[in-house]
């Protein structure tokens, strides 16, 4: 039994399958397997890198990249993410998380930190409505290789994009939103989309999340919005930009909270516009700066460039 544009299985749903991933990246050149990410943010104090730096060099692993910030060198927010190189990484991975919640993060205060391995790609579910762009733009570039993401589902509230989401072997799932039906709909689409992702992308996906939603789906959630934020939140933005006459149209990329278009701001650009341009001429310049925007985001985020730290991010980018 399978999921049809218009008919629901939520059980039977059978997700794209991960891409062939070797434990490849590059770095000043070369060729390197065995690629680990180490990512923390905590209260800025003296000794924190040349710790850390000492915990890499005792299990042999080497720093290929690091980048590093503080809010105030005195009572700040500490920030560092870094790439590292070590042999048969995925066999002591276990090891090393163990080894670092017991000294360093003991040691720093350290609540917030993860060491993973950067060989295998993020898990992305993409929910979208009609709008067609940003979704497949995203397909197109996890196709290519330039996403670090394996697409396993589509989720839609209309069956419109059902046959071009197929056409990239990428499970679609139609799962309609009335306002009669809409925790209904939201508990398919948990059944779908919890434990199974560890990401999920608003791809233009024009229903408002609800905070039973957000507790619940198991992972970050990545929205693009039709605007540069704060301005013009909600819907509608390229309406409200022709009539208060901007000369800037843009595009912000933010993890979604409870507060609708607040969350914590990822990536931002604009385009220049006139007074010429009229609304369908907005839309389509705006669009092109929300496919890049998002591209950004999801990449930045799925590369581990991204802390957040409250409603604000500090990104490695």
């Amino acid at each position: 039994m399978t999921a049809t544009p218009s008919t629901l299985a939520p059980t039977t749903v059978d997700f794209a399958p991960p891409r062939a991933a070797g434990a490849q990246g590059k770095s000043g050149g070369g060729e390197l397997t065995d690629l680990g990410r180490l990512i923390l943010h905590c209260a800025d104090q003296p000794g924190i890198v040349a710790a850390i730096s000492r915990f890499l060099a005792d299990h042999d692993a080497n720093i290929i990249e690091s980048d590093q910030s503080t809010s105030d060198p005195e009572g700040g927010h500490f920030f560092l993410r870094m790439v590292f190189h070590k042999r048969d990484l995925q066999a002591h991975l276990e090891q090393m998380e163990a080894t670092f919640e017991a000294s360093i993060t003991d040691q720093f205060d350290v609540t917030d930190w993860s060491i993973t391995s950067a060989s295998a790609p993020k898990r992305v579910a993409v929910m979208v409505s009609k709008y067609d762009h940003c979704l497949l733009d995203l397909l197109w570039r996890a196709r290519r290789g330039e996403l670090p993401v394996q697409i396993g589902l589509v989720v839609s509230n209309h069956a419109d994009l059902a046959a071009e989401v197929r056409s990239f072997g990428v499970p679609f799932v139609h799962i309609p939103v009335t306002r009669d039906t809409k925790a209904e709909a939201e508990a398919k689409q948990l059944e779908l989309l919890r434990g199974n992702f560890d990401l999920v992308v608003l791809a233009r996906y024009m229903q408002i999340i609800t905070n039973d939603f957000l507790e619940k789906v198991g992972c970050p959630i990545i929205n693009i919005h039709h605007s540069f934020l704060p301005a013009f939140i909600g819907a509608g933005p390229y309406q409200k930009a022709k009539d208060r006459g901007v000369k800037l149209v843009g595009a912000t990329a933010h993890y979604v909270t409870e507060d609708l278009d607040e969350g914590p701001i990822i990536e931002q650009d604009v385009v220049r516009v006139s007074h010429r341009d009229d609304v369908a001429t907005l839309e389509r310049r705006g669009a092109d700066v929300e496919r890049s925007v998002l591209h950004r985001a999801v990449l930045w985020h799925c590369e581990d460039r991204v802390l957040r730290q409250d409603n604000t991010t500090v990104v490695f980018a």
